[in-house]
């Protein structure tokens, strides 16, 4: 593929992340109002990482909601947000996190700042991918479904705590508008932000660092990857083992050993980089036999 298709090829990619960030994003006179929009669509999930209190938010984060219906007091659990986090995954998996998600493209613009870029070693990186799993299984899963306090509610956890597309999304834009929430400026606001600066830091010298160490979005959806309905694929009768869709992967994984890897976000560079056009999205339907 030439240089020229490549460019192409990334400035499509960027145009469908920004335009549905926009979508997700619409409430613009919240940002001016320093309001929380409460509309109807508050009640659906965007697939990616979206604050829910970010004032142009007009749904809800997956993440949050997951929080949130594990927090309730009764013991039942509603069951459409694991499941629209099922079906989203069982359709698109980790092709979210490369198109559809917020904070995944804030940290792809990051990274186009030119200055020296770091690859962390292998033997640090592979297990540092984990902590994700650690952060949707303990955060955003077991702490708000067995923690109470006195009052027989929990906090989310991940949201509270860690989450920096919060602290951005809405914890910024609300406090410059609201002076009540300013006098209220405590411990846990600059944790946050100081969580939120590095993440952000980080992302200019290391490619989505947030994606690779600490989404438990991310973790959740590379669960699918493998059956999802979005996969990819490699002629091997096309393939030439060049190597350059490994090397211009900047996930990390090599496509000619897993194809789709849970750490692949489907952002198609190896598609577009691949010389012989070996690589190529997998299209999978269902066949039905007919009745007799």
């Amino acid at each position: 593929m030439c240089a020229r298709t490549k460019k192409s090829f990334q400035y499509i990619r960027h145009l469908i992340q920004g335009t549905f960030t926009l979508i997700t994003n619409a409430n613009i006179k919240g940002f001016a109002n320093g309001t929380i929009f409460r509309g109807k669509t508050k009640y659906f999930c965007v697939p990616g990482l979206n604050c829910y209190s970010c004032p142009g938010a007009i749904a809800s984060c997956p993440v949050g909601a997951l929080q949130s219906v594990l927090n309730r007091r009764k013991k039942s659990i509603a069951l459409y947000v694991p499941g629209i986090l099922i079906l989203f995954g069982t359709i698109f998996a980790r092709f979210i996190c490369g198109f559809l998600c917020a904070f995944g493209f804030l940290q792809d613009l990051l990274f186009k700042i030119p200055t020296p870029k770091i690859k962390i070693p292998q033997k640090i990186d592979k297990p540092l991918r984990l902590l994700k799993y650690a952060v949707l299984i303990f955060m955003c899963i077991l702490l708000p479904l067995l923690y109470r306090n006195r009052l027989g509610s929990a906090l989310p956890f991940f949201c509270e705590f860690l989450c920096p597309q919060g602290t951005l999304e809405g914890g910024i834009p609300l406090l410059l508008k609201n002076k009540t929430l300013q006098k209220a400026i405590g411990l846990l606001f600059y944790w946050k932000f100081i969580i939120m600066l590095f993440i952000v830091v980080e992302a200019i010298f290391i490619y989505r660092p947030f994606c690779k160490y600490l989404c438990p979005l991310g973790a959740f959806y590379s669960l699918f990857n493998r059956i999802s309905f979005y996969r990819l694929h490699v002629d091997k009768n096309k393939c030439t083992d060049c190597g350059t869709c490994a090397k211009t992967c900047k996930m990390a994984v090599n496509p000619l050993k897993n194809i789709n890897s849970t750490e692949c976000i489907r952002c198609g560079e190896c598609i577009a980089n691949c010389p012989s056009d070996a690589i190529s999205r997998e299209k999978i339907f269902i066949r039905c036999k007919p009745r007799l």
